[in-house]
């Protein structure tokens, strides 16, 4: 029996509850626990005598139970226990809270290590709540996991003990023998053994760069099946480019970037045998709406529908307006689908797409609901890719015959981290701004200079411009950071009484942050005050003035975002970022955004300084979720790819009886996506 086919149930001491507890972790079978890596490990180090401890420090001293456990109620029902601990030099009280089985864990006259922090009064040393284990059981580098309220580290450690021991004697390796030599990595077995219970520091670092490599190598395989996978469909034939007359039909003329990515998405819908599946990559306003727009006239005069999902209601309607007024002379049908329509607008929306009748359609979530189905579907656009998953841009495509897919995305990312991020998608950078758009200016103030930064924005009030504040937070509390509501409203009771003062913020529901917006961009609100839930949102090309708190607290790709809010009409705009954090390495960082308005320089200098989790946020990037491996080893990422190009050009399809155990990973790590892409 496969170990994630064995129960976690199976292992001694679990009950219902228990096993409930590890499932709220996603931990259901013996090999799912053993993938459960620690999240850090605790360094217990040199023992301390008792005589030697000074009050306030944490020590590890190795003690015998030289008194019974005493035992008493306190107020609130709780327990409190007391014993005495002694070695050779001295005598020390431990004192625990609510566990009652303090008494059966700790026997008398028995030995054991103890971990934790000392207080001294007047009858002498304590410690409180210490960690503690058995003389046979101390180990100088201690797992410990994420966990779960009800779950304690010891019973995750003891549940991994067991574990381990079930591993099989002779174990298949997934990762092929050239490749563990070539690569210099250890074996399967030892890997497991070592990243829950390392025997040192050098045995750790062996088992981390193993795990780290198949984790990578495993994500890189699986995109690159996920790609040619693609690439065997057939697509929609679109023989003919009707791109010129579009062109010519704007008010404006395209960049020489827009028309590269117009040509390189034409030509794949035209020239190839399989369906478009390209990122089109550009900064803030760099005039990706009009590349898809191209792509929605050529796909419409070849006779198919097209789709645009954006990730709110106010950008799809924003996405809706602006391509309504620029199909209108050539009779084209474009309809809006979103969730607060009423089901009777949706309903006659939903006809007309599937008679046909609406050649375009924008909308949210609500295209990939399963009531909502086309007559033709010929492209499949996703605006703000990061804010999609591969499964729910894969929804919309599965709306049609194997559709050509567009993905768009205004966060700019290294062409190298881009690869591997999208390793299932082509990639085309719009690197050029449309012309007479004026650059941002940035500056980085204190907070003593906030008045005057506050004096400066009324000025621009008063010549009739609007403003953005951003808070990091919503309510008070961390770090004394400044809370968004709070902000707000001192704003609406001091410097801007008689200016209509907004607040937006991610705790609220999307119809009241959708009205917000709406009351902003209509003017009839001057001042926003907001979390970063306005870094993706409308054009308000009245907006002339963001003002960002603590300006520290966010990476550099983010503020990009966030400033890209502003700069959008004819109006001068300004940037200010407001810190009090004097560290250097914080001082370079704002120092870049106030140099250059280059997304592209700012993202690279971003993946330099902290890695690439600011591009993504939480999960944004839409991949299997990671147990092990970090996107800012960049290092792992390109030794992997190099390990999937050797793979591939051996076995394309993993087919290989000595790639079998590999290809079984590829579809455990991608089990829930794409409706399992990998059969």
């Amino acid at each position: 029996m496969s170990l994630y086919e064995m129960p976690i149930s199976a292992l001694k001491g679990f009950g219902k509850t228990r096993a409930e507890l590890f499932s709220k972790l996603n931990i259901h079978s013996v090999g799912e626990l053993l993938r459960f890596y620690p999240r850090t490990y605790s360094l217990w180090g040199e023992v301390t005598p008792i005589s030697e401890v000074v009050n306030g420090e944490k020590y590890l001293i190795k003690a015998r139970v030289c008194s019974a456990v005493s035992t008493v109620r306190i107020s609130g029902g709780r327990i409190l226990s007391k014993v005495q601990v002694s070695d050779d030099s001295g005598v020390i009280e431990l004192t625990f809270f609510n566990n009652k089985y303090i008494s059966s864990m700790l026997k008398f006259s028995q030995e054991y290590y103890f971990y934790g922090k000392v207080n001294r009064d007047l009858y002498g040393f304590s410690m409180t709540s210490p960690e503690f284990k058995r003389g046979d059981e101390i180990s100088s580098i201690t797992p410990v996991y994420n966990l779960t309220h009800g779950l304690t580290n010891r019973v995750v450690i003891n549940a991994v003990k067991q574990a381990i021991p079930l591993l099989p004697d002779t174990m298949v390796d997934p990762l092929p023998y050239d490749i563990l030599s070539r690569y210099d990595l250890c074996t399967l077995r030892f890997a497991l053994e070592n990243i829950h219970f390392p025997t040192d520091e050098n045995a750790l670092n062996k088992a981390r760069k193993r795990l780290i490599f198949e984790e990578f190598l495993v994500l890189n395989l699986g995109l690159r099946l996920l790609k040619k996978r693609k690439l065997e469909n057939t697509s929609c034939s679109m023989p003919e480019d009707f791109t010129k007359e579009f062109i010519e039909s704007l008010p404006y003329t395209l960049t020489n970037a827009q028309k590269n990515a117009v040509v390189d998405c034409v030509n794949d819908m035209k020239n190839k045998k399989s369906p478009m599946n390209r990122l089109v990559q550009g900064d803030v306003g760099s005039g990706k709406t009009a590349v898809a727009a191209a792509v929605c006239y050529n796909t419409v005069k070849n006779g198919y529908q097209a789709a645009f999902m954006a990730p709110t209601e106010i950008l799809a309607t924003q996405h809706y307006e602006n391509l309504s007024k620029m199909f209108e002379p050539f009779n084209i049908r474009v309809d809006m689908l979103i969730g607060s329509m009423t089901k009777s607008q949706k309903d006659k929306v939903r006809e007309r797409l599937l008679s046909g009748e609406t050649d375009i359609v924008v909308g949210t979530h609500a295209l990939i609901t399963e009531s909502t189905k086309f007559s033709e579907l010929g492209c499949a656009i996703t605006d703000e890719q990061h804010r999609f998953g591969v499964e729910q841009r894969s929804k919309l495509a599965q709306k049609g015959e194997k559709p050509h897919v567009l993905v768009l995305s205004a966060t700019p990312i290294p062409r190298t981290l881009g690869l591997i991020i999208y390793g299932d998608l082509d990639i085309t950078c719009i690197d050029e701004l449309p012309p007479g758009r004026q650059p941002v200016k940035t500056m980085m103030i204190d907070t003593k200079k906030r008045e005057r930064a506050l004096g400066f924005i009324r000025e621009e009030l008063e010549h009739g411009r609007q403003c953005y504040i951003v808070c990091p937070l919503v309510e008070e509390g961390e770090l004394e950071l400044e809370s968004a509501e709070n902000y707000a409203a001192e704003l609406m009771l001091s410097s801007f009484a008689d200016y209509p003062v907004g607040i937006l913020h991610g705790k609220m529901k999307a119809k009241d942050k959708d009205e917000v917006m709406e009351r902003f961009v209509k003017g009839e609100i001057s001042i926003l005050v907001s979390t970063t839930v306005i870094e993706v949102g409308v054009d308000v090309k009245n907006a002339s003035v963001m003002m960002i708190e603590n300006a520290d607290r966010f990476g550099l790709s983010q503020l990009h975002q966030l400033r890209g809010r502003v700069g959008r009409g004819e109006h001068k705009s300004y940037c200010i970022l407001v810190s009090d954090n004097k560290s250097e390495d914080t001082k370079k960082r704002l120092s870049t955004m106030c140099r250059t308005n280059n997304g592209f320089e700012i993202a690279d200098e971003d993946l330099r300084l902290r890695g690439p989790g600011d591009f993504f946020g939480n999960r944004q990037h839409g991949l299997p979720q990671l147990n092990i491996a970090d996107f800012s080893d960049m290092d792992s990422l390109r030794a992997t790819q190099s390990a999937s190009d050797e793979i591939l050009k051996k076995s394309p399809d993993l087919s290989d009886d000595a790639l079998k155990g590999l290809r079984a990973m590829v579809k455990l790590l991608w089990r829930n996506i794409e409706n399992g892409a990998m059969n």
